[in-house]
């Protein structure tokens, strides 16, 4: 007698843990999810480095010794700057020479067109006359040009990165005497993962955030992307800023890149959605799932499924908007308004709740 009247309180206390102390009711507990759109933009977040449009080696036109370098590392020079100069003295021998000759042939081509007009020499003589004369301009020219040429200028805004020679040397035509970093327009440099390159024609919307705090993101445009990965299997992607980017920018500072990028099926975009096999119901030659109302009961909701996608997920096509919150275990055993009891941690071996 005894055993039995302890059986009994057992069973008294299993049958208490099942109830819910306000109402003394069963509650079920069940997994719950949210319906994934379908073609929805997915976001990556790259790093990346900020970088000079141009590099810019500036070497003279023409050969000589160095004169004078009026920069040193580090400067910043505006557009027209005197960077440099060479020894002007051969050159200005050599237009001074010219500027005689040229004079001289000018006297010269008016007295034979005198004789010419008085037919004392023939057209020939005179045509040749005036050939040699501008001949010899142009070549005058050419020497004043080079005279020109022995002063450096910058061709654009810039810091002087780097300065390869010094004064009284000696440096031949196109050889890089200074080094000019262009600022005027800066970019970004990251590089792409062979998934992401192969995605690159859904490149949306892309922003980049600046090492230094309290400023927003900055939008940036699709430069190019090279088209042949490193030995790394990267591929180079260069993003120019729109606008003009933040002056605390500079070259060689990181950069996050936050890059976002289209759905795959455009078509489905906003009318499709996935969730788990186990959250839909076939009744009667319907399709339901369940969906957890404010109060903590569930009802069955009529719902349009396509089939099952590529990630073995049902397709809904109609019935949800993507807000719902839908049971994804045990709907067999719902009833139509029971009230539930949702878990809200989810197993450590489901994750991303594919279950």
């Amino acid at each position: 007698m005894k055993r039995l009247w302890i059986l009994t309180a057992l069973l008294g206390c299993l049958a208490g843990g099942c109830a819910d102390k306000a109402g003394g009711t069963f509650t079920r507990s069940v997994m719950l999810t949210r319906p994934v759109r379908l073609g929805a933009e997915s976001v990556k977040q790259l790093s990346g480095v900020v970088q000079e449009r141009h590099d810019i080696d500036l070497g003279f036109k023409t050969a000589g010794q160095i004169e004078a370098i009026a920069v040193k590392e580090g400067d910043y020079v505006r557009k027209g700057q005197l960077i440099a100069r060479l020894d002007t003295a051969d050159y200005r021998l050599g237009v001074e020479a010219l500027e005689i000759q040229c004079r001289q042939l000018e006297d010269e081509v008016a007295r034979t067109e005198r004789l010419y007009r008085s037919k004392s020499v023939s057209a020939n003589d005179y045509e040749k006359a005036l050939a040699g004369l501008r001949q010899l301009k142009v070549q005058l020219q050419a020497n004043r040009n080079k005279l020109a040429y022995t002063s450096l200028y910058a061709p654009t805004d810039g810091y002087v990165q780097s300065v390869n020679f010094a004064p009284a040397e000696m440096v031949d035509a196109g050889t890089p005497v200074v080094n000019l970093v262009d600022v005027r327009r800066l970019e970004v440099e990251t590089e792409l993962p062979a998934d992401l390159y192969l995605q690159r024609s859904r490149f949306g919307r892309i922003t980049c955030r600046p090492p230094f705090g309290g400023t927003e993101e900055l939008p940036v445009k699709l430069a190019s992307i090279t088209p042949k990965a490193d030995g790394n299997q990267l591929y180079r992607m260069k993003l120019a800023f729109e606008g003009t980017p933040d002056a605390r920018l500079s070259a060689g500072m990181n950069i996050g890149v936050t890059l976002h990028i289209a759905g795959s099926d455009s078509a489905s975009a906003g009318a499709g959605f996935a969730l788990p096999l186990h959250a839909v119901v076939q009744q009667e030659g319907q399709t339901y799932v369940w969906v957890l109302q404010p109060d903590s009961t569930v009802c069955r909701r009529q719902v349009t499924c396509s089939g099952i996608g590529r990630t073995g997920q049902a397709v809904v096509t109609a019935g949800l908007d993507g807000s719902e919150q839908v049971v994804k275990a045990g709907v067999d055993a719902l009833l139509e308004g029971e009230k539930v009891r949702p878990m809200e941690t989810e197993s450590e071996t489901n994750v991303g709740g594919l279950i």
